[in-house]
């Protein structure tokens, strides 16, 4: 038996792929408030394809943490919400964005300088 906390079936594994895609977090943090129906995820999110925010919406139903109920009176028919597991992500989620929220400026510096070295100076040398 191995102790391996990382192998491709383990819990962990899955908890990260869950929020490793960027759109699965931004949308579960959309539907925090309440239901909302895809073309107003699309205006509240920003930046998001109408095809993305489908894939995304059926991942995460897929996944069991959001529900699709049908609304016969809505125009776009569907609305999406949380279920009680997509909304066990939020503290999570809240506290991931705290957390780039107080480091992004240095992840961005050592992004950077990361860049710098790897791109050569096309500046002329001073001259003599």
């Amino acid at each position: 038996m191995t102790t391996d906390v990382f192998l491709a079936d383990c819990r962990a594994r899955l908890a990260f792929d869950l929020l490793s895609n960027t759109w699965n977090s931004v949308v579960l943090w959309a539907l925090r408030d309440g239901p909302r129906r895809p073309v107003e995820l699309r205006e509240h999110i920003g930046g998001i394809s109408s095809k993305v925010l489908t894939e995304t919406l059926r991942r995460l139903q897929f996944n069991g943490l959001v529900d699709r109920q049908a609304q016969p009176e809505s125009v776009s028919g569907v609305e999406y919400e949380l279920t009680a597991l997509g909304r066990s992500l939020l503290a999570p989620i809240e506290a991931f964005g705290a957390w780039a929220f107080e480091h992004g400026d240095e992840v961005m510096a050592a992004q950077d300088a990361a860049c710098a070295r790897e791109t050569p100076d096309l500046r002329p040398a001073p001259a003599p």
